[in-house]
């Protein structure tokens, strides 16, 4: 296949316990076509410009769309992110994706969310993500453009992982988050906002570690399709994220 994308067999290994079952007529080679999904989200390709190297590009794209709905690649995420072990460090941080307006068109109709939402930037959606301390990504979620990086702390609290200490920027300077927090025995390495009346003491030197988070992102963005959002559902989206930080 060239300089073409192709999952090794070790990473089909990985991932395969998560696909559904094939009913009826055995489904097109699994392999090929996973590949042919992260080829085209990759290079922020049309769907029927994929490579005939993977098969029917109609195929490609059905079997994103399906799995999608059916939360395959939400799964394989989860699962892979389990296997990573308890972090002693935590970071929390948001990004904003800038959604096309071809996804945006539409956004307040259909069955399925859209997670588009209105900022000064324009229309966009917001990723919420937290890593352990080598940078990889533990939880994520994706919201509206405009909801604050607190807010969706709030969303993730309930199912952060244990840890020791979290990292997070001036965004996350709330007294309920560190109340919140400290119940659960954790540690915050926070700095405080300019109008907060007393300063809150953070150790310089392991905020700075914090740089491994913001790597992530820009890693994410690297490829086209997840940089600029042409989709107009948040799980066919989603999926995409989940695809490329498994």
């Amino acid at each position: 296949m060239g300089d073409l994308v192709l999952l090794s067999e070790a990473q089909m290994r990985r991932i395969e316990p998560y696909f559904p079952l094939s009913h009826g007529i055995p489904r097109v080679d699994d392999r090929r076509i996973v590949s042919g999904i992260i080829f085209v989200i990759r290079n922020g390709l049309r769907w029927c410009d994929a490579p005939a190297s993977y098969g029917p590009h109609k195929t490609i794209y059905n079997r994103f769309i399906r799995w999608s709905r059916l939360g395959v690649f939400n799964r394989i995420f989860e699962a892979l992110a389990a296997k990573g072990g308890r972090s002693d460090q935590l970071m929390i941080d948001a990004t904003h994706l800038k959604a096309h307006r071809t996804a945006a068109s539409l956004f307040k109709k259909g069955m399925f969310p859209r997670r588009i939402g209105r900022t000064k930037g324009g229309l966009n959606s917001k990723l919420h993500a937290v890593c352990d301390d080598r940078g990889r990504p533990r939880v994520m979620l994706l919201s509206e453009g405009q909801m604050s990086d607190y807010k969706g702390a709030a969303l993730i609290l309930p199912v952060l992982p244990k840890t020791k200490v979290l990292l997070g920027d001036k965004g996350y300077d709330a007294d309920w988050l560190r109340q919140a927090l400290a119940k659960r025995r954790i540690a915050t390495c926070i700095p405080s906002k300019a109008n907060r009346k007393v300063q809150i003491p953070h150790d310089a030197a392991l905020y700075r570690r914090r740089h491994k988070i913001e790597i992530m992102f820009g890693r994410l963005k690297d490829w086209r399709r997840i940089h600029t959002s042409y989709d107009r559902c948040a799980h066919t989206f989603m999926s995409a994220i989940c695809i490329n930080v498994s």
